[in-house]
């Protein structure tokens, strides 16, 4: 039997100096990881690194999970992918488990969190085109990804240098003030499109007035509410959403519902998932011929979420949340005002 041959990290750099488009900022003595368990990966040297990026806020299990090995492994042995043009039986399931968590309505799938948002920024022109409503509203230093129509939705300029002409049709305000988004919202509105917790923005999160005033305003002018929760859901706050714990603060939990939800990132645990929840007022305008992707909700993809969902319950990691939370946020706030700590929220 051959034995393996040692990687070695000059020839994988050189590797991606030649062949890798450099859109990353990566540093020419970046490690080149090569194992993960838990929240802790080596790279080809054998250093050991704790993982706190965890890959951008999608690791929500920690590397090389033993459970969602073994159900990657059991799908693929099974079926990995089939077109959208039927059914299988892992997309019906990971849907009603994602309906459930957020409330009545139906989901569509994708791959990432820009599909997402994407697919929820054509709900919300196609369900207004009738009335002349094509515009959607965002908050300043927002993101929501780095597709041509995300790149003109998110509230930050630097994104767009260079790609113009820019999709036309989005409007910024500063975030959290409603006042502003009350003056932006006209007849030619579909929507107002707004993180929970603004991610590049800082860790901004939104506050319950600022959230119940734009549902409020929104229903009263017939404009939707779309929600980005790529970056902060799927029980990052201890909640599945992160408005939920929000408004669950200020005692309005149950008075808060948007017309859309965007997910991904920790949704798949490091697999490839995104999706998007369309409450009652959306969740029909989407019809065959009018979106669609290839890869949304295969059968593997759809697997590693549900199997994740699984874990978090019953492992009770919702909870945990709070108590580890805690700790780390007593443990951080001694940093704060140090060298590149500002300030520690949450």
């Amino acid at each position: 039997m051959k034995k393996e041959s040692k990687i070695q990290s000059a020839e994988v750099r050189a590797g991606y100096a030649q062949h890798v488009v450099a859109s990353y900022k990566r540093s020419a003595t970046a490690p080149v990881l090569v194992k993960g368990n838990g929240a802790r990966v080596w790279d080809a040297e054998g250093r050991e690194y704790l993982d706190f990026g965890s890959g951008i806020a999608v690791n929500c299990l920690g590397h090389a999970h033993p459970r969602l090995a073994e159900v990657m492994k059991k799908q693929g042995e099974e079926l990995v992918h089939v077109s959208n043009l039927f059914f299988h039986p892992k997309q019906a399931e990971l849907a009603r488990e994602l309906v459930k968590r957020t409330g009545p309505g139906k989901m569509f799938f994708c791959n990432s969190g820009a599909e997402a948002n994407e697919s929820m920024v054509k709900a919300a022109r196609k369900a207004g085109s009738g009335e002349g409503r094509v515009e959607v509203i965002t908050a300043l230093n927002s993101f929501h990804g780095r597709t041509m129509g995300m790149i003109a939705a998110s509230g930050q300029e630097r994104l767009r240098e260079g790609f113009g002409p820019v999709m036309p049709g989005f409007v910024y305000v500063p975030f959290n003030d409603l006042a502003a988004a009350d003056q932006a919202i006209g007849p030619k509105t579909a929507a107002v499109m707004v993180e929970g917790i603004q991610g590049e923005g800082g860790v901004i999160p939104a506050t319950a007035e600022y959230l119940l005033g734009l549902r409020k305003m929104t229903q009263e002018r017939g404009v939707s509410l779309l929600m980005d929760s790529v970056q902060c859901g799927h029980y990052r706050t201890g909640r599945f959403q992160s408005y939920e714990l929000i408004l669950e603060k200020a005692g309005k939990k149950d008075e808060f519902l948007p017309d859309a939800v965007s997910m991904a990132k920790s949704l798949g645990g490091g697999f490839p998932v995104g999706a998007v929840w369309f409450g009652k007022k959306l969740q029909d305008v989407l019809v065959p011929g009018s979106h669609a992707t290839t890869y949304g909700g295969t059968a593997l993809a759809c697997a590693v979420a549900l199997e994740i969902l699984k874990i978090i319950e019953e492992e009770k990691l919702a909870e945990n949340i709070f108590v580890r939370g805690e700790e780390l946020k007593k443990g951080l706030a001694k940093l704060a005002g140090r060298g590149w700590v500002g300030e520690v929220r949450g």
